[in-house]
């Protein structure tokens, strides 16, 4: 049977790239490291790392074993939360993943009302356009813009996202406010870069609107975040189609042809069955949502 406590050090080397971060972090020598790894090793008659001047590099069985240590030491930190929420005191750690442009806007300015509610609750957003694996424990919650695609996924509607074009009160005083979809084709507009992630649907429908599909607008600029796409608008560099969530607080922008009805797609909260009962993600859940109602857009 394996040593839990190797395979707590190989979880830690595993995670930090190298044995040297790894001792820092649980406060042991590099050496004593080094020989609970090969121990390891020797009990499984296998290696695990590749050892190299630059860090570490897992083997095929090292990543195995990492994601399999990896659910366990999850599994863990949830049972200690647990019990240390048994005194109806929402406690612990809470990682949240969600898209660089919804984290970045709308939920970072929420943050602190929840954060001096629930003091006791140690919170990490990770942002990232690319889904982080709930399943495999990359993250506790997430906020999506779409319905998970794995069916055990527990999911709340959060709202609906709404797109609209804008432009800053610079452009439109050098190049004139657009009065239908044909003007368009006379102005300059700004585009989500490739590739364009599946969540974002038509992000770049004001390159189409109008025209065939062999014959879209070229883009003046092309940016692969929804945050830079805003911020080249309130530069005044042409005219973006930019979800509701990123431009709430922004009195730099107006918005071009209202009248237009533009793709729109949903946000939910998500997390997974084991966490149902966690009494942090149920006061995050519920407080994301009361904001969400109150979201005016």
């Amino acid at each position: 049977m394996l040593d839990w406590d190797k395979l707590r050090i190989f979880h830690t080397a595993a995670e930090s790239g190298s044995f040297t971060h790894a001792a820092e972090k649980l406060g042991m020598s590099q050496s004593a490291v080094s020989r609970q790894i090969s121990a390891l090793e020797d009990d499984l008659g296998l290696k695990l790392f590749i050892r190299h001047a630059r860090g570490l590099v897992l083997t095929e069985v090292g990543e195995q074993l990492f994601r399999t240590a990896h659910r366990m030491h999850w599994e863990l930190q949830q049972v200690e939360t647990q019990m240390s929420e048994s005194q109806d005191v929402p406690t612990g750690p809470l990682i949240v993943t969600t898209t660089v442009g919804i984290g970045s806007t709308w939920l970072s300015s929420r943050l602190d009302e929840f954060l001096k509610l629930y003091p006791l609750i140690q919170l990490e957003i990770r942002l990232n356009d690319a889904e982080l694996d709930l399943a495999m424990r990359e993250a506790d919650v997430a906020i999506r813009l779409h319905r998970p695609n794995q069916s055990e996924m527990i999911q709340r509607k959060l709202f609906t996202v709404h797109n609209h074009f804008y432009a800053s009160n610079s452009y439109i005083d050098e190049h004139g406010m657009p009065s239908s979809a044909e003007d368009l084709d006379n102005h300059r507009i700004i585009s989500f870069g490739e590739p364009v992630p599946s969540y974002l649907g038509d992000i770049n429908y004001l390159e189409r609107m109008g025209r065939s599909d062999s014959s879209p607008r070229r883009a003046v600029l092309k940016v692969n975040a929804i945050y830079g796409m805003m911020q080249a608008a309130r530069a005044g560099i042409g005219i973006a189609m930019l979800p509701a969530y990123v431009t709430e607080k922004e009195d730099g922008l107006v918005q071009v042809l209202p009248e237009i009805e533009l793709p729109a797609y949903e946000a939910y909260f998500v997390y997974p069955p084991a966490l149902k009962n966690s009494k942090r993600v149920g006061v995050f859940r519920d407080f994301l949502v009361s904001k969400a109602r109150e979201w005016s857009f």
